[in-house]
């Protein structure tokens, strides 16, 4: 499915939702250490299959939440629930009482309209009102350090309280994608890799805890999106491999499920064998349990490693085997399975079964 270049509005029907499906109230309660922090009210931008269940635990650990998103049914599931709609990226920045603006959105062309569009954040009138501005989209490092610098060049509202240690002029933008999925998103076990000013990753700590298990400081800006791109490089190879692993050795007589306890307890070793196994019939819960829907789709993965192509280039890089996983995705993506999940490169590029020939 093709995303909308059209400009931000509450009545487009256009989602920017990796899924629209709402899961509010269905997510992982948070611990009783994250709920020191004081409630508020926390802006959230993008309530797709990993935005909402991430929303969903900002809630459930006791804050207030206005989102947006271009899919009216997704907004109208959380505001059920309790969440205040915004009508676009311009008044939640505007909004008295918002503390911070979290944004997970599928692209960086998106994340460049949410933060400097005609009613991007940054655009606020009289200055932005949360100090704290937080990105878990999955872009490029240069995106993401172009956008820390248009914070650093917006003004923030005299009202608002700074980040401690960050400058009281500006808005603080720290880059925060994640990894762990649908499944970690729900859980709240997500792991966060984040890039930016100390102060800034000091102060949302406390929101990333209540969705996540892992925060782990890069350095700066940018330099959390470079190891997401790193991170799904791998992945994105590992799958792949995986799948053809697997294919061939059903075509050879093995039983898949017994090939991948042998990958899973000796060298071949990964997460998408052992957590997120591409052969239906081996894992349950997961998407290739359920024809592979749900799950991080092949347009996002082959999206990502493009990242990871373009940051190679950038920086003399050489990623053959990132080039060759890419291109297998795309195979996926051009035979109508642009949303189906990744690991479905067993069944499309390798015509893997999970049965063994007679």
């Amino acid at each position: 499915m093709l995303l909308s270049r059209s400009r931000f509005a509450l009545t487009s029907v256009l989602s920017w939702s990796r899924c629209t499906i709402s899961v509010f109230g269905q997510c992982a309660a948070y611990s009783s250490s994250s709920s020191q922090n004081s409630a508020r009210k926390v802006g959230f931008i993008g309530l797709g299959n990993m935005g909402s269940r991430m929303a969903a635990n900002l809630q459930q650990g006791g804050h207030q939440l206005v989102v947006h998103d271009r899919s009216i049914a997704a907004m109208e599931e959380a505001c059920k629930d309790g969440a205040e709609a915004a009508s676009s990226p311009v008044a939640m920045a505007s909004q008295e009482g918002v503390d911070v603006i979290i944004t997970m959105l599928p692209s960086a062309q998106h994340v460049r309209e949410v933060y400097c569009g005609q009613d991007g954040i940054l655009k606020a009138k009289g200055g932005v009102r949360p100090a704290l501005l937080i990105d878990s989209s999955t872009i490029d490092p240069p995106t993401a350090r172009d956008l820390s610098a248009a914070a650093t060049a917006a003004a923030l509202h005299h009202d608002a309280q700074p980040c401690s240690g960050c400058s009281a002029a500006h808005p603080t933008l720290i880059d925060a994608p994640v990894s762990g999925g649908i499944t970690g998103a729900s859980k709240a076990t997500l792991t966060f890799m984040c890039g930016g000013e100390k102060g800034g990753l000091a102060a949302a700590e406390p929101y990333l805890k209540l969705m996540g298990k892992n925060i782990v400081n890069c350095g700066q800006s940018g330099n959390g999106q470079a190891a997401k791109v790193c991170n799904n490089l791998v992945l994105g190879v590992s799958m792949a491999a995986v799948a053809e692993g697997l294919a061939l050795g059903t075509k050879l007589g093995l039983d898949p499920k017994l090939l991948s306890d042998i990958f899973n307890s000796s060298s071949a070793r990964c997460w998408s064998s052992d957590s997120y196994n591409p052969c239906p019939g081996v894992m349950e819960g997961v998407p290739a349990s359920k024809d592979y829907k749900g799950g991080f789709a092949c347009k996002l993965m082959s999206k990502d490693l493009g990242l990871a192509a373009a940051a190679a280039q950038h920086c003399g890089a050489k990623v053959p085997m990132s080039e060759e996983a890419a291109r297998l995705y795309q195979q996926v993506v051009d035979a109508e399975g642009a949303d189906l999940d990744f690991g479905s490169i067993f069944k499309h590029v390798y015509n893997g079964t999970s049965t063994m020939p007679v």
